[in-house]
This record gives C-alpha cells, sequence and structure tokens, in this order.
C-alpha cells in the first residue's frame, strides 16, 4: 500500500510540476493577464501535461502486458514493432488516404499496432526466445520505418515529410483538450482493462498448460492482449507520435515492486510509465537549448542505454 502511495504522489507531483514550470514566463503572464495566464495554463499547459500523463501511463500498462505475453522482460511496445506499425498507419492514412480526422487517425493507427503485433506473434511465437524476439520486433520496426518512408515520399504533399515530423520521432507541442481526451479515454479504459487480467497473466508466464489448468483461456487472452495493445498504443500515437522506451523501462522498475509478476505490475508501470513521460516533458521544456527537441529523441537517449545495460544484465544472470 505504502508503494502505490508514493508512487501515486511521484505521479501527482510530476504532473503539477508539468503545469506550472518552467514558472517565469507563466509568471508574468499572470501578473501582467491573469485572463491570459489562465488560458495558456488550461489550452495550452493542460493538454500537454494529460497527454503525456496518459501516454507515458499507456505506454507502461501495455510494455506490462506485452511483457508477460511474451514471458520475456525486454518485449516493449517500442522493441516489438508496436508504435512503429501504429505511426505506419497512421501516416497512410493521413497522407495516402487522405483522411485528417482523429478518428480516422486513431483507426489507421490502431491497424498498424494489430498488424505489427499479430505480424510478431506469427514470426517470433508465443513464447519467443530473447534472440528471436529481438530479431522480429527489429525486422518489424525497421520495415515499418521504410513504409512510412515510402508512404511519405509518394504523398501527393511535398511538404509530408515535415509534416509528420511529430510521428516520426513524438511530440506533445500544441494539442488540444480535445486531442487530449482523444487520446486519454481509451488509453485509461485499456489500462483497467489490462488490469483485470493481470492473474491471468500471471499464470501465463509459468506456461501455457499451467494458465489453462488454472481455467484460463489461452487463446482467448493472447487476443485481448493483443487487441487492447493495439487499440491504447494506437490512439496515443495517432495523436502524439511514436515514443520509445517508456514501456521498457516502466515495467521493468514495476516488477521490482511486484515481486517480478508482470501482470501485478501493470498498474505500478503504468504510474512509472506517467512520471517518466512527464519527466521527459520537463526536461525538454526546461532544457537551455533555445528550442524544443522531440521528446521521442529524449526517450531514447535515456532508454537506449538502459537497455543496454538490461541486455548486459541478463547475459550476466544466464553465464551464472
Amino acid at each position: 500500500m505504502k508503494t502505490w502511495l508514493a508512487l501515486a504522489a511521484l505521479l501527482m507531483a510530476a504532473a503539477l510540476l508539468s503545469l506550472v514550470l518552467p514558472w517565469d514566463a507563466l509568471g508574468d503572464l499572470f501578473a501582467r493577464d491573469r485572463q491570459l495566464g489562465w488560458a495558456v495554463l488550461v489550452e495550452l499547459r493542460l493538454p500537454r501535461m494529460l497527454l503525456a500523463l496518459t501516454y507515458g501511463a499507456m505506454l507502461g500498462a501495455a510494455g506490462a502486458a506485452v511483457q508477460a505475453l511474451f514471458a520475456n522482460p525486454l518485449a516493449s511496445p517500442d522493441l516489438t514493432g508496436t508504435t512503429s506499425g501504429a505511426a505506419l498507419g497512421a501516416v497512410v492514412t493521413a497522407y495516402l488516404l487522405g483522411f485528417s480526422a482523429p478518428i480516422a487517425l486513431s483507426i489507421g493507427s490502431v491497424i498498424g499496432a494489430l498488424s505489427a503485433l499479430l505480424l510478431l506473434l506469427v514470426l517470433a511465437g508465443p513464447r519467443a526466445e530473447t534472440g528471436t524476439l529481438l530479431l522480429a520486433g527489429l525486422a518489424i520496426s525497421a520495415l515499418a520505418g521504410a513504409l512510412t518512408t515510402l508512404a511519405l515520399a509518394l504523398a501527393p504533399s511535398p511538404f509530408a515529410f515535415y509534416d509528420a515530423y511529430d510521428w516520426l520521432l513524438g511530440s506533445l507541442v500544441d494539442r488540444s483538450l480535445n486531442q487530449a481526451a482523444f487520446a486519454a479515454i481509451p488509453a485509461v479504459v485499456v489500462i483497467l482493462l489490462l488490469s483485470r487480467l493481470r492473474g491471468a497473466l500471471d499464470s501465463l508466464t509459468l506456461g501455457d498448460e499451467v494458465a489453462q489448468s488454472l481455467g484460463h483461456d489461452v487463446a482467448r487472452l493472447r487476443i485481448w492482449v493483443v487487441v487492447l495493445t493495439a487499440i491504447g498504443v494506437g490512439a496515443c500515437v495517432a495523436i502524439a507520435g511514436a515514443i520509445g522506451f517508456i514501456g521498457l523501462v516502466a515495467p521493468t522498475f514495476a516488477r521490482r515492486l511486484t515481486g517480478g509478476h508482470p501482470g501485478q505490475a501493470i498498474i505500478p508501470a503504468a504510474l512509472i510509465g506517467g512520471a517518466l513521460l512527464l519527466a521527459a516533458d520537463l526536461m525538454v521544456r526546461l532544457a537551455p537549448l533555445g528550442r524544443t527537441l522531440p521528446i521521442g529523441v529524449v526517450t531514447a537517449l535515456l532508454g537506449a542505454p538502459f537497455f543496454l545495460w538490461l541486455v548486459v544484465h541478463m547475459r550476466w544472470r544466464l553465464g551464472r
């Protein structure tokens, strides 16, 4: 209980800091024009905070669920090609099919994410070894990236590459409350539904036979996890683009709090993921660079060394 309260407090603190920092510009606005200050707070900073919180939470929960599905601690939405597939779906929907409404982008992103996960299941199998999983995920991510570039190259608009910058590198800038809600509502629903599967997912790590003997329909469970993950991640990618490594880092820390049970780690991973993406967004906004970095670049710079450490740590444990 104390751990849950600590995580919730951490998330609330990160959300509050995301609203008020940097304070200099916001404080000057409130001092000169209180109405304008509230407008900036509600229309610019609040949507950004909500989107970072729910997108990070969705990535954390999806990472925990996917790791349980494949019984592999290196599985995550970005390493399995889910986010790349979702970005491909959004780009094809917007620039080749010509549908730019949020609902159309979300449907395209969900189809792309779902296709990537199903392809991974076909290539690597439901209980893939680490090497097989990484090779299959790398192949799917590379294929999705190449197809995304091809779709942009074939797009009628000559500015397609510039317009798709957000999807390719991830961004939370200039999103409205409606856009934030469009990503947040499916994400929250998916997280709650995934948390209801935590017992079945924990039993799945012991093997299909054990899970079946405990009364769980393994085939239906896999379908549920794949579909829910695709819906949640796809809805977020459609609004904020592809953001990596949160879905790997958050479940890793959450499993340490739940005794290594990936199913029980879904909600803690969601809380940690939300806090991590909020912290990454604060780094983007407070960095003295004179320009705004894509948040996907920041999470990659922080997450890639963690991923390398995790691989080395796993090799060390297997070699003992």
